[in-house]
């Protein structure tokens, strides 16, 4: 069916937590941006879900790596496998031969000119002939269904695993933007370190993840959606005696205040550094809120009454970059924003 098909075009958000890829409008892989790779020969074993199943879990044999930090590339070889493996999911071997690819993808505003070369040249490397690159904060826009290229000034805060972009948009350019290495990754850091010094018990990333996402909180007085317990199996810190302890949401509201307050400062500097006209129609519109942070329980109440403006939870913020991403693909062409 596909034979005479030359080119594929993929749209994909390239995660620190999570990666997106989008082929014909549909999410075809949403896969954890983890690899697994064979400690002589290097060969990938496993990409996504399966070499997640393997981390924190060390063999001698296998080393598994989560190859973005902060939003950018840290292993530049491993995510070039990881990429290699993600697109060969969509490709699934329905052709006789591999197209050449046209991609676009989702990248940190912050991002210095050697961190977009070294995305560029993975996906090159991965089998991408013809690559784009747009901000992630220009995609969650385009994922929320906002019109980028309007005269009018939006807020869009996208809080990833690795960073969280701050942007306002207007004409089809970032007016002001903020882009902090601080969002999920360093959530869950700050819920190991809370568990090991209040309960003296060690907890994995990956427990870590599983405490903030059940019961994860930006306010120790929630109204509505209130998690119930969560009970934690593991090791004492020091007599390494098995222990069970049971976590509520109010203790990991308390034990995020500083980060949170780390995003509400940016959102503020970002606000500051906002032409009048543009912050009005901020300020009428509302700022938008994407990336798995906004899942956070709380978290859009609390930053709408430290900074006086409402925002809004975008519907489905985990998949709002990589959405905006397959939107850019589809207008290659009129989107000057995007960047070869």
């Amino acid at each position: 069916m596909g034979f005479f098909s030359f080119t594929q075009s993929l749209a994909m958000d390239l995660g620190t937590a999570n990666t997106i890829i989008l082929n014909d409008g549909k999410i075809a892989v949403d896969e954890p941006s983890v690899v697994a790779l064979e400690r002589i020969s290097n060969k990938m074993l496993a990409v996504g879900g399966r070499a997640k199943l393997m981390y924190e879990k060390h063999s001698d044999k296998i080393r598994v790596i989560r190859p973005l930090r902060d939003g950018v590339i840290a292993d530049f070889y491993a995510c070039e496998q990881m990429m290699r493996g993600l697109i060969k999911m969509v490709r699934s071997g329905t052709r006789l031969f591999s197209p050449s690819l046209r991609m676009v993808i989702g990248v940190p505003s912050g991002a210095t000119e050697v961190e977009l070369r070294a995305v560029r040249d993975s996906a090159e490397h991965a089998g991408g002939r013809d690559v784009y690159l747009i901000f992630e904060p220009m995609a969650a826009a385009l994922g929320v269904g906002i019109d980028v290229e309007a005269p009018e000034g939006n807020m869009v805060v996208d809080i990833g695993g690795g960073t969280t972009e701050i942007a306002v948009i207007s004409l089809g350019s970032i007016v002001a933007n903020n882009s902090i290495r601080m969002a999920g990754d360093e959530f869950t850091a700050n819920i190991q370190e809370y568990m090991s010094r209040q309960h003296n018990i060690k907890v994995s990333e990956r427990m870590a993840e599983r405490i903030k996402i059940h019961v994860g909180a930006a306010l120790t007085d929630l109204t509505d959606d209130v998690p119930e317990e969560y009970v934690v199996h593991g090791p004492n810190r020091i007599t390494a005696l098995p222990m069970e302890v049971r976590v509520c949401y109010q203790e990991i509201a308390h034990c995020l205040d500083k980060s949170i307050a780390r995003i509400e400062t940016a959102v503020l500097n970002a606000l500051e550094n906002t032409p009048p006209e543009l912050y009005a129609d901020i300020v009428k519109n509302g700022i938008f809120l994407t990336g798995g942070g906004a899942l956070l329980r709380g978290l859009g109440k609390r930053l709408t009454d430290r900074i006086n403006i409402q925002f809004h939870v975008a519907e489905d913020p985990l998949h709002c970059v990589a959405r905006g991403t397959g939107i850019a693909l589809k207008n290659i062409d009129q989107f000057s924003f995007l960047m070869r």
